[in-house]
């Protein structure tokens, strides 16, 4: 009961990549990049192993941001040529590739870092990938001049890495949907038509994380605006208990969100978020059970996957460490509490 998991990235190492950053550039190239990378993922599994995460990721080590890591792998788009576009319903302006032409990927994306994780871990192990809608909102179109076209031409993609991930090992694959927050009479449509599409055929435990965003000023600017209550689930939770997706990722630690909305999620497991990556504040396992508590309120327990709110690739690393040990702790404390 109460398994742990993260919602995929952790901060990379000084050595690997800029600390503290979203957008961060490498330290080296060539083949020493291929090897920092890799020796960047063990610790990231040994890190999780350590603070008691049962469902451990790759740490996102081997990806400069958690959709362009995905779009370097894809024909099709125009990498030479940024232009800044509006994300996320204009919150705040990106440089992004350009969709030149057709997509097809040019052959595997995560088969190094997900094969290395599995033979190198016996826990459940778990990657994560943008969701169509979000890679959508995450470029430049030049091609298709539809939006919803281009997220099923990316969605069939991802069901290419998807399955194969899965043949690799590969136990939980995970889609980031941001953008579920922001477009949600779209979500609830094609957005999760397009997620259908990319789980097709997919024999692991699949998953959509939808979070208010990584602990970036843009993101925490925009949370001001929201109100007393981020009703925002509320458009796409019923959806989503509706649809073929297995587990649904949400915020839920020092956030407006009401619990009340995780009832919506019936029948799913739900990754509750009891770690905040918005601050540096180090919550007590005492803390992490609470909002275990909250929770079962409005979902089985057996249900209940205790999680961080969003990624922490931003955070330092001391702090996300520390964060990641009070979630094993307080996850322990649950059982103990609630078991």
């Amino acid at each position: 009961m109460f398994e742990t998991t993260i919602a995929g990235s952790l901060p990379k190492p000084s050595w690997l990549a800029e600390p503290n950053k979203l957008w961060p550039q490498w330290r080296l190239a060539g083949d020493e990049l291929a090897a920092a990378k890799a020796d960047a993922t063990l610790l990231a599994l040994k890190c999780q192993e350590d603070a008691g995460i049962d469902i451990v990721t790759d740490g996102e080590m081997s990806r400069q941001h958690f959709v362009h890591g995905f779009l370097e792998f894809v024909d099709g788009i125009d990498f030479a040529h940024k232009v800044e576009m509006g994300i996320r319903a204009d919150r705040y302006k990106a440089m992004v590739p350009q969709v030149v032409g057709e997509l097809k990927l040019k052959g595997r994306v995560h088969a190094a870092e997900a094969r290395l994780a599995r033979a190198h871990t016996t826990k459940k192990l778990k990657v994560t990938m943008p969701g169509p809608m979000t890679i959508v909102d995450t470029v430049a179109d030049r091609h298709y001049g539809d939006r919803v076209r281009m997220a099923m031409a990316f969605a069939a993609l991802l069901n290419e890495e998807a399955r194969a991930l899965a043949a690799d090992g590969v136990d939980v694959i995970q889609f980031d949907e941001p953008a579920f927050n922001v477009y949600m009479d779209e979500a609830a449509g094609w957005g999760i038509e397009a997620l259908h599409r990319a789980i097709a055929g997919v024999s692991a435990t699949t998953a959509v994380h939808i979070c208010y965003g990584y602990g970036i000023k843009a993101n925490t600017d925009w949370k001001k605006t929201l109100g007393a209550e981020w009703r925002q689930y509320e458009q796409v939770f019923p959806a989503l208990a509706q649809s073929r997706i297995g587990q649904v990722s949400l915020e839920c630690r020092n956030s407006k969100v009401p619990m009340s909305l995780l009832r919506l999620l019936d029948g799913k497991d739900v990754l509750v978020g009891v770690i905040d990556v918005a601050s540096d504040e180090i919550e007590t396992p005492e803390q992490v059970a609470g909002v275990i508590g909250e929770a079962m309120k409005y979902v089985a327990k057996e249900k209940i996957v205790p999680c961080t709110n969003c990624g922490m690739a931003p955070m330092r690393r001391e702090i996300a460490s520390a964060k990641l040990v009070a979630l094993g702790k307080g996850a322990a404390l649950a059982r103990k509490k609630y078991g």
